[in-house]
């Protein structure tokens, strides 16, 4: 029998494997690199403003996104829950992507605005006085810690040579922008963006 003779033979069986991979590879992936809908903006889409863009790096440095997605599935039990189902376009100007895929917590790719920042903060420093149930952990020092203002401009910088459209008058003032703030308030102001582009009525 033919399979015989590939069963038999490992370095068939493994070029055949990478060539079943390629095709794959070639059909499901490569067309999305040239269909606008995955490298072009949504409608309305704007840049990360200084503020917002250090409280995601304080997202990333609490973990935030280890339990919490932020992509909602295109399936009636996620949109009925979170919103419209998250848009390939929201994203182009993520570096680096936070989709995730293990829920401890819910997910908050539609949670810009959804609550007030009275609530984000109070629930940031005492979850379980908004959630009784939530497992979430205190962040207290958010409140006490001022944000590092000295390499804002940098990262607008380096995200502006990723493709990210700030302009140099944008990277030159960023620092006084986030000047003096203190980290919650850079965490509040990107967690109430998330997901605001697209409607999330439903």
């Amino acid at each position: 029998m033919r399979h015989d003779i590939i069963e038999k033979n490992v370095g068939l069986m493994a070029l055949l494997i990478v060539l079943v991979i390629s095709g794959g590879f070639l059909v499901e992936v490569v067309p999305l690199f040239f269909l606008k809908e995955t490298n072009e903006p949504v409608a309305g889409l704007e840049p990360l403003t200084p503020l917002q863009l250090e409280g995601r790096d304080i997202y990333i440095r609490e973990g935030c996104h280890v339990c919490h997605t932020q992509q909602i599935r295109p399936f009636r039990a996620e949109t009925e829950r979170y919103g419209h189902y998250s848009v390939a376009g929201e994203f182009v100007y993520e570096r680096p992507f936070l989709w995730g895929s293990k829920r401890t917590g819910p997910d908050l790719a539609r949670v810009g605005g959804r609550y007030s920042d009275a609530w984000q903060r109070m629930h940031l420093f005492d979850p379980r006085s908004v959630v009784p149930e939530s497992n979430m952990p205190a962040f207290p020092w958010l409140f006490e810690n001022k944000v590092d203002h000295t390499g804002t401009a940098a990262k607008l910088t380096t995200m502006q040579t990723l493709g990210v459209p700030y302009t140099d008058e944008q990277i030159a003032n960023a620092a006084d922008q986030v000047q003096g703030k203190f980290e919650i308030e850079a965490l509040v102001a990107y967690l109430q963006q998330l997901g605001t582009v697209i409607s999330t009525k439903r």
